[in-house]
């Protein structure tokens, strides 16, 4: 089983985050996980995506033309990347920022307004991990406790962000199973 995950959005917007926590839990599943980020050099405001690769054997390359799955956290980014997502995949979309949909009918869409929610949750800052947590939700690459466990672990270092954090996590699954 080998899976691809493209997160997409401008910079600041935890994108790069999003990715790392990703690869952290499939790494604690045990599984053999590659993660590429890229973004401009303006980084904050500029375009920035990482690629997260899951698999249960060796990575042949990292390289993915056609990814699996997509979080897209902007407009932009469901313009670029969407029509690459193999059919069959999840395309979670922000919903606060992103009208309509993908266009796509051979793909899971999941539309969340992962910023509404983040700011309910106590900090629209935290949007990414909305995005994450639903996208985890539906598409079931790693555990949702796995999930719980390195979200806490990536803030350990900021104690004071784990509950925020965790709320926002609470309230993305919740959003994935609303949908």
């Amino acid at each position: 089983m080998q899976s691809e995950v493209m997160f997409a959005g401008f910079g600041g917007q935890g994108i790069l985050l999003s990715g790392k926590i990703l690869a952290h839990a499939a790494m604690e599943e045990g599984y053999e996980v590659a993660w590429i980020p890229s973004y401009g050099p303006e980084m904050r405001g500029g375009t920035a995506y990482c690629l997260v690769v899951i698999s249960d054997r060796p990575i042949g390359s990292p390289i993915i033309k056609n990814p699996k799955h997509l979080v897209a956290m902007n407009r932009p980014s469901l313009d670029k990347f969407a029509n690459a997502i193999k059919p069959g995949g999840v395309i979670l979309t922000n919903a606060s920022l992103i009208p309509g949909d993908s266009g796509r009918s051979d793909v899971d869409e999941l539309r969340v307004p992962a910023g509404d929610i983040a700011a309910e949750a106590g900090s629209p800052k935290a949007a990414n991990i909305v995005a994450l947590s639903a996208f985890v939700a539906r598409s079931g690459l790693v555990s949702l406790d796995t999930l719980r466990h390195c979200v806490e672990d990536e803030f350990s270092k900021r104690p004071n962000l784990i509950p925020l954090n965790l709320k926002a996590m609470e309230a993305g699954i919740a959003a994935a199973k609303k949908s």
